[in-house]
This record gives structure tokens, C-alpha cells and sequence, in this order.
């Protein structure tokens, strides 16, 4: 009896790993064909969202892929948007691995779109990218130099999201040379034009700012109670900060995790449970 019940037992175990080996290779081609499939049931649009979607969760190849496609489609068709929109898209990933030749090469192309349609707009991403790629490099004069210029075009063109977020993002650059009162000031300025502009409040993005800043003042608790409320938001939220603005989050991270003791982290952590980015700016800015 003991022996038939071991043997029931062993068919049981073999039969449970031979399903979850069937499951597990049915996840594995179903994410192999993932692209294909998105690529068939959304619009050009829809995978340039998805594209965008899998930058942000670190799916390099996927992301890319599926840039690729809308490039193809927008060549094949003539389509101004969807060229400079995919070039952009491409230019994006070409920051997780630092490429700066293949960013060369897409700047290029949005250069001539630009050049060819009159659409200023194409010139403004191209600023932008080449900005967000030589500040996560380290090169922090030429990524102002950029930035400004990626400002200079989306004032001119009325493009308020862009002219927003690059305030948030040449506040990095400030903090980096060490001119804290400048940084104070565009990040300031960020929050009051989503405000004006209508964007979504609670926005954790800038907050990021914030904790560098304070960081680099040596507020070290100031610095760990944004840091554990930006990623608390981002959480909430279900948002993935994108390579330039997750680099100095993580070096703040760090840093804090070194100097603070773990009494006072709790302490901090049972305030940052309920901090709001209102009441982060208030306090620290």
C-alpha cells in the first residue's frame, strides 16, 4: 500500500512539472510573438505608445522593433508624423546603451524631416534627445546647450508639454554645476506650468529633481523622505521613470542609504508614507 501511495505521489510530481514546463513554454512564445501580434491589432499610433511602454519597462528590443515598423509604415506612406514620431522613438532607446553614433544618425533623419516639411517641431525633439542622451552621459555643458534650444523651439511652436518637462529636465544640469538657486527656480517654474497648463497634479517626475538637489545640499534627510515618497508615487501611479531621471534617483538612493542609520530611516519612512508633492515643495523649496 505504502508503495502504491509513493507511486501515485511520483505520478502526481511528474505530471505537475510536466504542466508547469508546458505553461512556461507557452509564456515563452507567446512573449516572442508579443510585437507581432501588438503590431497587427493596434494603429501606428497605438504601437507608438506601446513602444514608448516598453522603453520605460526596460524592453529595449521589443520597444524597438516596434519603432521600426511605424518608421516602415510612415516611409511607405508618406507620413510625415509617423517618421518624425518613430525616429524619435528610436532615439530614445538609443540612451539605455549610451549609442551616441546611432543618435547621430536618427538626428540626422529628423533634421532632414524637419528641413523637408517646414515642421519645426522635428528639430525640437531632436534638441531634446540629444540633450536627455549628453546629460545621462555626463556631458552637462552640451546637454544645456541643447536644452535650450529644445526650449527656445517648443515656446515658439506652442509645444507647452515639451517647454514643461525641459524645465524639469535642465534643472539637473543646474544642480550639476552647482547652481542650486537656478535649479530652485526651474523646478519651481516646472510645477507652476502643469498647474497653469493643466497637467495632472501629484506628478512624482519633478520630485526627482528635488531629491538631487537636496542631496547635493547634503540634506540627507530631506533628500531619503523625496526619494521613498517619489517612489511610493511611481508605485501608485504604475509610472517607470525613463533612463536620464531614474540615474540620479538611484545615485540618491544610494548615497542616503550609507550616511542615515536605520532608527532614523524608519522615522522618516512613517512620514513619506503620507507626503503629498504639494507638501514636499512647500517644505523643501
Amino acid at each position: 500500500m505504502k508503495k502504491f501511495n509513493a507511486l501515485l505521489l511520483l505520478i502526481g510530481i511528474l505530471t505537475l512539472n510536466s504542466c508547469n514546463s508546458s505553461s512556461e513554454k507557452k509564456g515563452i512564445t507567446i512573449h516572442e510573438n508579443n510585437t507581432s501580434k501588438i503590431s497587427k491589432e493596434l494603429s501606428p499610433k497605438e504601437m507608438l505608445n506601446e513602444a514608448y511602454q516598453l522603453f520605460k519597462e526596460g524592453n529595449d528590443k521589443a520597444s524597438v522593433e516596434l519603432a521600426n515598423k511605424v518608421l516602415a509604415i510612415g516611409k511607405s506612406t508618406n507620413n510625415d508624423t509617423l517618421i518624425g514620431k518613430a525616429l524619435t522613438s528610436l532615439c530614445r532607446n538609443s540612451q539605455r546603451s549610451m549609442d551616441t553614433t546611432r543618435l547621430a544618425e536618427l538626428s540626422a533623419g529628423l533634421e532632414k524631416l524637419a528641413n523637408q516639411s517646414g515642421n519645426h517641431q522635428w528639430l525640437m525633439y531632436r534638441a531634446h534627445m540629444n540633450a536627455e542622451m549628453w546629460r545621462l552621459i555626463g556631458d552637462m555643458e552640451r546637454a544645456e546647450k541643447f536644452y535650450n534650444e529644445s526650449l527656445e523651439i517648443s515656446f515658439e511652436i506652442g509645444a507647452m508639454g515639451m517647454y514643461t518637462i525641459d524645465h524639469f529636465n535642465k534643472s539637473f544640469v543646474s544642480i550639476e554645476k552647482g547652481n542650486f538657486y537656478d535649479a530652485k527656480l526651474l523646478i519651481k517654474k516646472y510645477y507652476n506650468l502643469r498647474e497653469e497648463n493643466g497637467f495632472k497634479e501629484d506628478d512624482p517626475y519633478g520630485l526627482i529633481a528635488l531629491a538631487y538637489l537636496l542631496e547635493q545640499q547634503e540634506n540627507y534627510e530631506g533628500a531619503f523622505e523625496v526619494t521613498t515618497t517619489t517612489r511610493r508615487l511611481f508605485k501608485e501611479q504604475n509610472v517607470f521613470p525613463e533612463p536620464p531621471d531614474e540615474k540620479p534617483l538611484i545615485m540618491v538612493e544610494n548615497k542616503v542609504e550609507k550616511v542615515l542609520d536605520k532608527d532614523l530611516k524608519e522615522e522618516i519612512l512613517k512620514i513619506a508614507n503620507s507626503s503629498t508633492v504639494a507638501i514636499l515643495l512647500n517644505k523643501y523649496l
